[in-house]
């Protein structure tokens, strides 16, 4: 019985999100000659949306840690990643507006595509190696010196819960090319947003905001350390049934 109550639900959800984007991606082309943030913040109403709708449908509901951690300057945001619910949410509920690496082919997406090529963000072609990489620097200083916020997932990808990545380097190596500070981000959503499961699953996603981590003197495989360190640590403390 629970497991059908849990499929009506996603169901329903997923359709409401299908519905929503097909509406949302065209009229944010009419915020497109606003000013930046104002683009940004109105195109982030989709988020909005969508994380209200899996709490009131899915039961999926949050808290955040350690918000005040986040500084009043440039920053880089190194985040655990377990599922689509951190890229929905994290969007919109940073202080200032974030910049997604990502493959330059969602830009391709129907409607989801259409609408995420309005912001600024960067788009890489992986198959490029270095020079993707230095497009990632090129981009990413002019958008921290703009205000905004570069974001990455270290590990990659997603990862199942209870597991760990591996750990790249490229968000601590454009910390150290931009003399940027750190911030790690711990969270639970694929407790309750899976990955590659259709099944949403009620709870509590618990997100945990680390202290700014300066670059210093340390190159970017020692500051990836800390950062790992510190997330998979925080991982014990927000699910420590799991994480063992």
């Amino acid at each position: 019985m629970y497991s059908a109550f849990c499929f009506i639900r996603s169901l329903i959800f997923a359709l409401v999100m299908i519905i929503a984007t097909v509406i949302w991606a065209p009229i944010c082309f009419l915020f497109a000659p606003l000013p930046y943030n104002q683009r940004y913040w109105a195109t982030a109403r989709w988020n909005v949306f969508i994380i209200w709708a899996a709490k009131v449908i899915c039961g999926i509901r949050y808290q955040t840690r350690g918000y005040e951690n986040f500084p009043d300057g440039p920053v880089i945001v190194l985040s655990k990643h377990q599922s689509a619910w951190e890229t929905i949410f994290l969007l919109m509920s940073t202080p200032r507006p974030l910049v997604f690496v990502f493959k330059k082919s969602i830009t391709y997406i129907p409607f989801f595509g259409w609408a995420i090529s309005l912001m600024k963000m960067i788009p890489i072609d992986r198959s490029k190696g270095k020079d993707a990489f230095a497009q990632v620097v090129t981009i990413g200083r002019k958008r921290l010196a703009d205000g905004q916020w570069v974001i990455m997932f270290p590990e990659g990808t997603r990862i199942p819960v209870g597991q760990k990545g591996n750990y790249k380097g490229g968000g601590t190596r454009l910390a150290i090319e931009t003399n940027t500070p750190v911030i790690p981000i711990a969270l639970n959503s694929g407790e309750c947003w899976p990955k590659n499961s259709f099944i949403k699953r009620p709870g509590i996603i618990t997100v945990s905001v680390g202290k700014p981590i300066a670059p210093g003197d340390m190159n970017a495989t020692e500051l990836m350390a800390k950062v790992e360190e510190w997330i998979e640590a925080e991982m014990r403390v927000i699910s420590p049934q799991i994480y063992k």
